[in-house]
């Protein structure tokens, strides 16, 4: 039973679409099983590149089939928006499965996600305001909409109706806001229903028979480990569980049925949005690594804020995820650098951390403890295998790979899809 789950190990924007997009010729089925359309991957192919949102990265291969899990939140109107986008430029989309499970992002939940994140001025969250917070808290409060929902309209209607009894109360009554109509919310869901109804599927039952006749499956996480709602940044995080065990949930697999746990790490930190960040750079080297990165969120096109790697939450990464493998993304991106400096720990009000403080008050005022390690100015981007890197460049390679705990099996030296290097098979 070849399960893998392949993950963020920092904030996000890690690299995961490159990771799975590699695996995807080789595994039969990928599979999103979490997140929703505030996630973004993008894959370069040849001289194409794609920017998925919503959709699986592994349904840029023939090969596999592409899933939507049950833990998912889905935006119709997104999802038919890039598939549309896709098939304009000749990628299959057949093969996709949308479980009937996952819940629907309505315009409502779109509505006060906006006006919640104004509310909050100073103290916003820095969500995308895709209304992805308030569509788990209506799954959460039982008055979410299933995708099975939308083919019985009465259901339908009786479910929609129960959740702007309150929303609307607050729409009105606290955000100054016009009430949202019932029979408007219920036409524009109805009107997706026949377009996306050859996607829907039982994914649990699909997913389980495929790992049955041994088939490889890839459950591939959005955003990272610190974004998780219960092990990340609280409350700077999204509101599902980006972390391994998620994939159990979101897809609807047993954990003994995972075989192996990869963690995306980016050569260096970034993030975007609000919320406490111990690396983060504000000077010329933190605009370097913005303009040679490229750090422009996928969904939210903002600025990624950059940082100096951060062993302390590669290490904590490794330990909530169970890792069995790093893949290192973006190494190319330090050339140039003289020294790296690399974060070993924290000090926090004058003492010395290593692990991750569990305290959102310590590690708000966690200071980094830097390691100076020496820097390459070769180009790495040809580089097929570890041995032609710079013996710098392999120096730093193994440093991070002893602070962190678990080994690197794939390095990124360019953003093309052959320019990996790949140290142990993943397979």
């Amino acid at each position: 039973m070849p399960a893998l789950v392949l993950l963020g190990a920092q904030w996000g924007d890690e690299g995961k679409g490159k990771a799975t997009d590699l695996l995807g010729g080789s595994v039969d089925y990928v599979v999103r099983y979490q997140g929703g359309n505030n996630a973004g991957h993008t894959v370069v192919v040849g001289d194409q590149k794609y920017a998925l949102h919503l959709l699986p990265s592994g349904i840029l291969s023939p090969e596999c089939t592409p899933v939507i899990g049950n833990g998912v939140v889905v935006d119709p109107s997104v999802l038919l928006s890039e598939l549309s986008g896709l098939n304009e430029r000749g990628v299959d989309t057949s093969k996709l499965l949308l479980s009937g499970n996952a819940h629907i992002i309505t315009p409502y939940n779109v509505t006060v996600d906006k006006v919640t994140e104004r509310f909050l001025g100073k103290r916003k969250i820095g969500t995308t305001g895709r209304g992805i917070g308030p569509t788990y808290a209506d799954k959460i409060n039982r008055v979410g909409i299933r995708v099975q929902d939308l083919y019985d309209e009465s259901i339908l209607t009786q479910k929609v109706e129960a959740a702007l009894d309150a929303k609307n109360q607050i729409l009105t009554k606290l955000y100054n806001r016009r009430a949202i109509a019932v029979n408007q919310v219920v036409e524009e869901l109805l009107g997706y229903a026949a377009q996306i109804e050859p996607y829907v599927a039982d994914t649990v039952l699909v997913l389980n028979q495929a790992l049955e006749d041994n088939k490889v499956v890839l459950f591939e996480g959005g955003q990272g480990t610190l974004l998780d709602i219960d092990h990340g940044t609280y409350p700077f995080v999204t509101s599902s569980n980006p972390t391994a065990g998620g994939a159990c949930t979101g897809a609807g697999v047993g954990p003994t049925k995972i075989s192996r746990v990869i963690g995306i790490l980016k050569a260096y930190t970034t993030r975007v949005g609000a919320g406490p960040f111990p690396t983060e750079l504000f000077d010329e080297d933190g605009e370097a690594l913005r303009r040679i990165g490229h750090e422009r969120g996928v969904t939210t096109g903002r600025d990624r804020r950059c940082g100096w790697f951060d062993a302390v939450i590669a290490r904590y990464a490794t330990r909530v995820n169970g890792l069995t493998d790093f893949f290192l993304t973006k190494l190319d991106v330090l050339t140039g650098w003289e020294e790296i400096p690399v974060c070993v720990a924290y000090e926090i009000d004058g003492k010395r951390v290593e692990e991750l403080p569990y305290s959102q008050t310590d590690f708000h005022h966690a200071k980094p403890v830097y390691e100076m390690l020496p820097g390459w100015s070769e180009d790495i981007s040809k580089a097929k295998t570890f041995a032609d890197l710079p013996k710098n460049a392999q120096d730093y390679v193994k440093a991070l790979e002893e602070m962190s705990g678990a080994p690197i099996s794939a390095i990124g030296v360019g953003p093309g899809r052959d320019e990996t290097i790949e140290i142990n098979s993943f397979l």
